[in-house]
């Protein structure tokens, strides 16, 4: 009879009143005020993005091709870019950029064109596609966190979003050389 893993095992994570605790047992000078928003910012963070990874799997795309649309869809129509500044944007380099690409246009969700001004330069744009992809991943999404926000009042929901933009902006004026600033957004 094989094993039914236990949920309490020591490979689960722990809550976060007893990471806080492990955390101040080992390291007396902890805020555990402060530890308890940023490890529950960060465990936020990453179970959204395990969330949204099923989401576009659904759509059978990946989250990395949900962002070179999401990237196109911010752009503007006509929805094109550079692949250079498509890698820049979202942080990948140049070859890494360029195998995405070459494999999103098999998948008939982007195209990639010569710039007809410049010979040299080589333009991706969105495909109706891609468009609907990134579309049908809106809708989800729209669903996903009108749930993960349905406890909080309209008021809280304006609140925490200053809060948030808040602390962005603080880390940003701490690491202006790091990627995704806010400014990239507007």
């Amino acid at each position: 009879m094989a094993d039914t893993p236990d949920p309490t095992g020591p490979h689960m994570e722990p809550s976060l009143d007893e990471q806080i605790a492990a955390y101040q047992r080992e390291f007396r000078d902890l805020d555990p005020q402060v530890e308890q928003v940023v490890s529950a910012l960060q465990r936020l963070n990453r179970r959204m993005n395990v969330a949204y990874g099923r989401q576009t799997g659904t759509l059978g795309i990946s989250n990395t091709e949900w962002e070179v649309l999401k990237a196109l869809v911010l752009a503007g129509a006509p929805y094109r870019m550079g692949p250079g500044e498509l890698a820049k944007r979202l942080g990948l380099t140049p070859a890494a950029m360029t195998h995405r690409v070459d494999r999103m246009v098999s998948e008939g969700l982007v195209t990639r064109e010569r710039d007809e001004n410049n010979r040299v330069r080589v333009i991706v744009g969105l495909t109706d596609e891609g468009r609907e992809k990134w579309l049908e991943a809106m809708r989800l999404a729209t669903v996903f966190e009108g749930d993960l926000l349905q406890d909080l009042s309209p008021a809280e929901r304006a609140l925490l979003g200053e809060l948030l933009t808040r602390l962005l902006r603080r880390v940003e004026d701490a690491q202006p050389d790091a990627e995704g600033r806010l400014s990239d957004l507007a």
